[in-house]
């Protein structure tokens, strides 16, 4: 199948050989983004870029990121008038609720508050402008991916033959197939799926008994195997991510 522009990036996913190639996107995308918003070209400057980073603010994840990042000035920039807009709203929240009788039935109800200030917080705690542009454009890459599963033999060769997702895209893929694919279709992409996946964590659990194992004096002079990274590809395979990565720097 000849290769379309939009293709490009899931096909260099799986090319990698990773342990799940959705993370390789993400990872991908997300740097993108810090490049965009705190790198040389200053789109932090920029009126309607700071407008959507105002509205949206930044998850504690990439707070911390953008702080890696190493641009002192940049976030300085988006903090000063993100600030500016979160003390006006959080004003006009607090403004907006006065605490009354509650009664004992609401008293132990865990999840019923009312209260409109702690709803506004947990909103913005799950804000994030980063976060947003990658879930508008995580259903285009999983449309690619059924497409390309479908219509490539190579891609469908490689994703059959492959190392598999981590745990959060496997139940990505499980949830994305009912509407992908044909009621004809699912049955035997499901069967592949989940032998693929329990191939590959077969595999991952042996890697991490064998780091085990190489700590035993009796071991010490045996083969390393496959195992010497595999804490962080043990930990990717579980929870997505790449724990082990050092963090991503502005290209000065």
């Amino acid at each position: 199948m000849k290769e379309q522009l939009y293709m490009i990036p899931l096909n260099d996913a799986v090319n990698a050989n990773d342990e799940c190639p959705f993370c390789y996107i993400e990872r991908q995308i997300e740097q993108d983004l810090l490049d965009f918003v705190l790198g040389s070209g200053s789109s932090y400057m920029e009126s309607d870029i700071r407008e959507q980073t105002d509205k949206y603010g930044f998850c504690r994840t990439h707070f911390k990121k953008m702080f890696d990042y190493g641009n002192t000035l940049g976030n300085g920039w988006i903090l000063k008038t993100h600030y500016k807009r979160m003390m006006s709203e959080f004003e006009k929240q607090i403004k907006s609720y006065t605490p009354g009788r509650i009664s004992l039935k609401d008293k132990f109800r865990k999840d019923a508050s009312s209260n409109p200030v702690s709803s506004f917080i947990r909103e913005k705690e799950t804000s994030c402008y980063v976060c947003n542009y990658y879930n508008e454009h995580y259903d285009r890459y999983l449309d690619t991916f059924f497409f390309m599963y479908k219509k490539d033999e190579d891609f469908r060769h490689r994703i059959q033959n492959g190392k598999g997702f981590c745990l959060p895209h496997f139940g990505d893929l499980c949830t994305a197939m009912e509407s992908k694919l044909s009621d004809s279709e699912r049955p035997a992409f499901y069967t592949m799926l989940c032998e693929l996946m329990q191939r590959n964590l077969e595999r991952l659990s042996e890697d991490v008994s064998w780091l085990v194992e190489k700590f035993d004096y009796r071991n010490k002079d045996a083969d390393w195997k496959n195992s010497k990274d595999a804490i962080q590809r043990g930990m990717q395979k579980l929870k997505g991510g790449y724990p082990a990565e050092p963090p991503y720097k502005m290209n000065k």
